[in-house]
Formats: C-alpha cells, structure tokens, sequence
C-alpha cells in the first residue's frame, strides 16, 4: 500500500486494513453517514487468553475466536471449485448440447453460456455492498443453495429456453459466490497472511479451470451433456451443510442504506456491455443491435457514476479509487485478463482446428497453465506477505508478456513440448501477478468495504475475460482465420497448396492476436509498477 494516509485512509497506531479490527476506521465511510459497521465471527481475545485449538491468529499472534482458517478455506474451496468448474465445463459441452437440441451451434445455444456471465457481471457489485452490509454468511449460503438448486435444473431442462433460464438463475448463485469468497477468506486470515490465503484460492480456481474441459469432455462423451451440471450437486449439498454449520459470523446491527437506483443502473449498464461484447462479432460492430447495446450501457454507467456521487450510501465508493494502491490493482487486474483469457479462447482452435485433435485431448493441451497457477500461486501468495506486491506482480506480467511473444511464434508443425513449455510460462508469470494483486487489491480496502472490493475482483475478472474474446475474437476473423479454420474442420479442401494457404491464413491472425495481446499486457507491468511500495513492503524492508 503506498501510504496509509493515502485514499482517505487514516494514519494510526496499527493497521487500519486488519481483518480482525472491530472498527470502522474509513473516514470516507464515516462521511457518507452509512454506518455498516461488521463485526467478524473472529474477535480478540485478550493477550494472556491460553492458545485456542480452533482459532485464526492475528497479526500479533494473538489466538482468536472463530472458525479454524483452514476449515474455512476449505469450505470456501467447495463453493469456488463448484463454481469455476461449472464455466469451464460447460464450454466443451456446448456442440452436445446444440445437437441435442437440434440448433446451429452459433445462434441461441450460445445463449447457454452468455445468460450466465451476464447475469453475473450485472449484479457482482451490488452483492459486494450487500455483503458489507448484512455479512457474508448469508449471501454465501445462499449462493450455494441457489447454484446447486440452479445446477439441477439446467440438468433436468426439457427444452432450450428452459435451459438458458435456468443458467440465468444459476448466474445469481455464480455471482453470490464470486462476490464474497475472496472477503470471507481477507478476514479469516490474519492480514500477514492475505497473500498466502488468496494464493490458495488462486490454486482452488485453476483446478476448477483445469479439470473442466476434461471432466466436461468425459461425462459428455460417456454419460450425457446433463452431468456436467449434475456433478455440482453433490458438492453443494456438501458445501451447504459445512457452511451453515460450521461457519460464523456476528454482525453488529447498524443504520444503512442501499441505494436501489444505483444497484439498477449498474446491473443495466454492465449486463449491457456484457451481452455487447459476446455478439459484437457475431452481429457485426457496426450492427443496430451492437450499437444500440454499447449506447443503452455507457448511458447507463454514466448515470450510475453520478448517481453514486450523490447519494450517501453509494454501491461502489468512489472514494476508494483515490487510493492509488487500489486503482492500480483494479487496473492491472483487468489489463491481465484482457490480455491472458486470450489463451484459453484461442488455443482450442488452434488444437481442433488446424491440428485436428480430438476433443479430449485438446482439454488435456489446455491444463499446463492452470496446473501452472495451481502450483506457483501460493507461494507467489506467501512472497507478497514477506516483500510486498509492487514487483511480483510486475514480474509476474513480465513474464507473461514475454510467454504470449512466444506462443504467438508457434506453427502448424509445432510439436506438443513446444506447446506445453510456452503455457507454463505463460502460467508462471500469471501465478506471479495473480495472488500479489488480488492480496493488495483487497488488502488496499478498508475492512468496511471489504465485500465491495471483492466485488469488484471478480467483476473485473467476468468484463476483462469479455473484452479479450471480443478483440481476439475481431482480430481473428478480420485476418480471415476463423473462415480458414472452417475450412480445415470440415476438410472442404483437398489441394494440398489451397490446405497450405488456409493453414497460413490462420495461423497469421493466431500471431496477430497474441502479439496484440503481449502488447496490452506490457500496459500492465507500468499499472503495476505505479501502485508505489505496498505497506507489507515496507513493514518487511
């Protein structure tokens, strides 16, 4: 954090950001008269108290009330895992599905995936503020009860409308789970450790990300496409049971608003600018309806931005993005999405496509990266405990500027190593950025508005994923890649000079795009590096 008087954020004693403070120490906060003060299930205990065998630790050491922190990260692995599992598996499935249904599968299928992310990235801020005003707890159950309820129907679904609905529904629990798991676990851990705890979760999300295709790809094939959603409700059940049991949460009542015209504006403005981006290049950029999408979410933005300049309790506070510390994180966040989901779009072409693999083996060609992740990612957590966040995360988006230069150097020819050792390190260095942003994003928060930057961790994840299939996926087709590939698939091309020429055709916007790519995540190491030195820093310097 670059200073503790910085983004109204108060000089004091100790540290104002603590997870186990009891008190709300933003003066912003205090300002705006909207008292949602929390009180966590974990409370202090006084110095002499004898060692608690189920408690967290705080900064001092002190042993404290409350869930033993890894039994709540383990309950939160259940929610993330169910939840990341469910957007990578349904992607592979998606041609099943179409078939099933007897629909093209561009057209109202893809409707299957984008009722999902766009019911999510409409309401994940505003399920930030709730959070911070009645506790995470509830919103948490909740999610859990509403994604598992939401999995059984889409898997029961007789018809295609019934199933994009019923993904709808399930995008309101995906989204309750998104907003709160990264708060619960930023105060289950004592903030020595913040780095270490979303380093795990970082490693919990890969392996969602990294058995889904495959997972996906064996129950289509050998069962039917109605268990990639019937596997979540076994891990529901479970997670629902353990978290109404196990976990705790006191929260001292307080006077507060929730400012239901901003919620309306913001759901509008980014569920606009979701459904913009996921048929820009299907309807054209230049289309009525693509227009007439991008004019209803930036007037929409624009309202809710001076919408929460009046009123006083906003949904988003403003005044955090004072903050230089949290501006930063927000930005590289978004940066590294925009520029690395590009990876996970594209190179399942490039595998099915102009190399002809078979479904499952191109899954298998997908997980060097988050098995990448899942393995660095904590220990990237523990680093920015003890030497801050500025340089890993710049390090980290060096390097993963550098792994996309590469991988955009590949060629029809280019054997699996040559594959797998660009993915690792284009996952180590995303390893490097991800637990030490996400550690200093959250950490940059007051504990007041923890449930806020959560939000705004995962909204940024949802509108930087978009953004990077509508430029990939433009630059891409604006080279004539995505016809060429067509071709190749369906093999309407049998002179071996027309099948060069494709070949060359798609493999020069498979280049184009990453190197577009490496440029924007350069971008990042400057967001990075301009956050200044974080408190960690220089409290361990």
């Amino acid at each position: 954090m670059a200073s503790q008087t910085s983004g109204g954020l108060p000089a004091s004693g100790h540290d104002p950001l603590h997870p186990h403070d009891l008190i709300d120490h933003d003066p912003a906060h205090q300002a705006n008269g909207s008292a949602d003060r929390h009180e966590e299930s974990i409370t202090r205990r006084p110095e002499a108290a004898p060692p608690a065998t189920t408690g967290g630790t705080t900064a001092q050491g002190t042993n404290v009330d409350g869930p033993n922190k890894w039994v709540v990260l383990g309950i939160l692995a259940c929610g993330v895992f169910m939840s990341t599992l469910d957007s990578s598996i349904v992607n592979i499935s998606l041609p099943a599905i179409a078939h099933y249904f007897k629909v093209p599968l561009s057209g109202s299928v893809e409707w299957v995936i984008i009722a999902y992310l766009v019911i999510i990235a409409a309401i994940l801020l505003s399920i930030g503020r709730l959070a911070d005003m009645i506790g995470r707890k509830p919103l948490w159950v909740a999610g859990l009860l509403i994604f598992t309820l939401g999995s059984t129907i889409c898997g029961l679904s007789p018809t295609l409308g019934f199933l994009v609905a019923a993904r709808a529904f399930q995008g309101i629990g995906g989204a309750l789970l998104f907003a709160v798991s990264p708060a619960m676990l930023t105060a289950a851990f004592p903030a020595e450790e913040r780095g270490r705890a979303l380093g795990y979760n970082a490693l919990i999300v890969a392996l969602g990300v990294s058995v889904g295709p495959t997972v996906g790809g064996l129950l289509t094939q050998y069962f039917t496409w109605r268990w990639i959603f019937y596997v979540n409700v076994p891990i529901g059940i479970v997670a629902v049971v353990l978290s109404w049991r196990v976990l705790r949460e006191r929260h001292q009542r307080a006077p507060s608003q929730f400012d239901p015209l901003g919620a309306i504006l913001l759901a509008i403005g980014l569920g606009s600018l979701t459904l913009d981006l996921s048929f820009g290049q299907e309807w054209g950029w230049t289309s009525g309806g693509v227009l007439a999408l991008g004019g209803v979410a930036i007037v929409a933005l624009v309202a809710f931005i001076l919408t929460e300049q009046r009123v006083a309790a906003p949904v988003v506070d403003l005044q955090l993005f004072r903050n230089r510390l949290f501006s930063s994180a927000n930005i590289s966040l978004l940066i590294s999405f925009l520029a690395l989901f590009a990876v996970s779009f594209l190179l399942p072409f490039y595998y099915e496509e102009l190399r002809g693999f078979e479904i499952i083996k191109s899954g298998l060609l997908l997980t060097p990266l988050p098995i990448t992740i899942a393995v660095v990612a904590p220990f990237s957590g523990r680093l920015a405990d003890r030497f801050g966040t500025r340089w890993l995360a710049a390090g980290g988006l060096t390097i993963a500027t550098i792994g996309l230069v590469l991988l955009s150097t590949i060629t029809p020819q280019s054997s699996v190593f040559d594959l797998i050792w660009r993915l690792v390190l284009i996952g180590l260095g995303q390893a490097l950025f991800q637990s030490p942003n996400n550690s200093a994003l959250m950490g940059s928060a007051p504990r007041g508005r923890q449930g806020v930057a959560s939000g705004m961790l995962a909204t940024g994840r949802v509108i930087g994923q978009s953004l990077s299939v509508a430029l990939v996926g433009a630059i891409f087709t604006g080279f004539g890649s995505a016809a060429a590939g067509q071709r190749l698939v369906l093999g309407s091309a049998h002179d071996p000079q027309v099948v060069a020429a494709l070949q060359q055709t798609f493999i020069a916007g498979f280049h184009a795009a990453f190197l577009v790519c490496a440029a924007i995540c350069s971008v990042g190491i400057l967001t990075s590096l301009v956050r200044g030195n974080d408190q960690k820093a220089r409290q361990k310097g």
